[in-house]
């Protein structure tokens, strides 16, 4: 176990703390973080925070104008997909420069 003796095994726990801290200020910056997705050229477009909840829903009045229910829940349901895929991606494209890609349990 050669590495390990003297203050390896304190400064790889120290190295673990530091970045778990990282992580948690990441994440925590990354939960107020908003994120906009559209569809239907803008006639739909949802923000949503980074921690999966939606901020707003704004539906333009052309939208609605042609009574088309269907088209409507598609066109926000698209937006929303779009807004939490940003959020999603965006969250993993950051922890990961933490964590140098690695996912680790419970962080």
């Amino acid at each position: 176990m050669k590495g390990f003796g003297g203050g390896g095994m304190q400064a790889l726990m120290r190295q673990a703390n530091q970045m778990q801290a990282r992580m948690k200020k990441a994440q925590e910056e990354l939960a107020t973080r908003e994120f906009e997705g559209s569809s239907g050229g803008g006639a739909v477009k949802v923000v949503a925070f980074g921690s999966n909840l939606i901020k707003s829903i704004d539906i333009q009045p052309d939208a609605m104008s042609g009574g088309d229910k269907d088209m409507l829940q598609d066109l926000i349901l698209t937006a929303v997909n779009e807004a939490l895929r940003l959020a999603k991606t965006t969250s993993e494209q950051e922890l990961g420069k933490i964590t140098g890609g690695f996912s680790l349990p419970g962080m």
